[in-house]
């Protein structure tokens, strides 16, 4: 079974870690990123300008290395898919942590229009106490 327009899209945003020219492509310029709370820098982010910068770009300094390996993938008619997975982080401290996740992403019109995010929080905030 081949996979679906929508499902083929988020799948290409985990394969290519985000990078910039696929996330202008990918993203609708009205795109919501909800960061669930109790997770470092939570909330709710408009545009993926704003994403970029006061998510990432907030974040991403507390880390050697961070990034989401998903490990299912399922879509349902209405351009939904959820991705369940987890962050392997690496703090500056040198703490490890392996967080799960599963991401809720809404496509519409060949573009993500929203991504909702549920996490162990616990395990990452641990992990950032050094």
């Amino acid at each position: 079974m081949s996979d679906s327009p929508s499902l083929a899209l988020v799948r290409r945003i985990y394969e290519s870690r985000m990078a910039p020219e696929v996330t202008k492509e990918a993203m609708a310029a009205d795109f919501v990123w909800d960061i669930t709370p109790g997770f470092p820098n939570s909330g709710v982010y408009r545009g993926w300008d704003s994403v970029a910068e006061d998510f990432f770009g907030r974040t991403m300094p507390n880390y050697e290395s961070f990034g989401a390996v998903p490990e299912e993938f399922y879509a349902d008619e209405a351009g939904h898919v959820f991705v369940y997975g987890h962050y392997h982080a690496e703090t500056k401290a040198g703490k490890k942590a392996d967080v799960r996740f599963v991401h809720l992403w809404t496509v519409r019109d060949g573009q993500a229009v929203q991504m909702r995010q549920t996490a162990d929080s616990h395990v990452l905030q641990e992990a950032l106490k050094g």
